[in-house]
């Protein structure tokens, strides 16, 4: 499974631009990968780890933020179709098994 977080954050004032870097930090630190600036992904074992990721994001989504999460299979990510500099890129590759270390 994969986990999307997409979000929206005020950044008009200092504060503001600093608790949306708190939050894309965050999300660094709990495993999620940068797609776009607010558009983080991660892959995760199953809907277990899809519902303690979303406790986890709720808990930290700062005031005035818009946050939607989505999941979707490794199936429906192999399928996604990227361009980069008006050239499509390769298919993305579903990581392998998780290691647990």
């Amino acid at each position: 499974m994969w986990v999307m977080v997409m979000f929206d954050l005020p950044v008009l004032t200092k504060s503001e631009r600093k608790r949306a870097n708190k939050f894309r930090l965050f999300l660094r630190d709990i495993g999620f990968s940068m797609a776009q600036l607010s558009v983080y992904m991660k892959a995760v074992s199953g809907s277990d780890g899809v519902d303690a990721i979303c406790r986890k994001v709720e808990a930290e989504v700062p005031l005035g933020g818009v946050v939607d999460i989505l999941q979707f299979t490794d199936k429906q990510y192999e399928n996604i179709i990227c361009f980069r500099n008006k050239k499509r890129q390769a298919a993305n590759q579903t990581p392998g098994q998780l290691a647990l270390f």
